[in-house]
C-alpha cells in the first residue's frame, strides 16, 4: 500500500482510546462449577484432616 492509500483518522476524542472488540475467553466454565470444585476440596480437606 502506498501512503496515499492510507486514511487518517482524526484523533478528535482527547487521547481517550475504545475498543470494540471484547477480548475472547479461551477456557469458559460456569460459575457453579467453580463453586461445587470449591466446596469439594473443602469437604476433602475437612475428611483429610479428621482421619489423616
Amino acid at each position: 500500500m502506498s501512503k496515499k492509500d492510507q486514511a487518517r483518522i482524526p484523533s478528535g476524542m482527547a487521547g481517550i482510546v475504545r475498543y470494540s472488540e471484547e477480548p475472547k475467553e479461551t477456557i469458559k466454565i460456569k460459575p457453579e462449577y467453580v463453586v461445587y470444585f470449591t466446596v469439594g476440596l473443602i469437604v476433602l480437606e475437612v475428611i483429610l484432616k479428621f482421619y489423616g
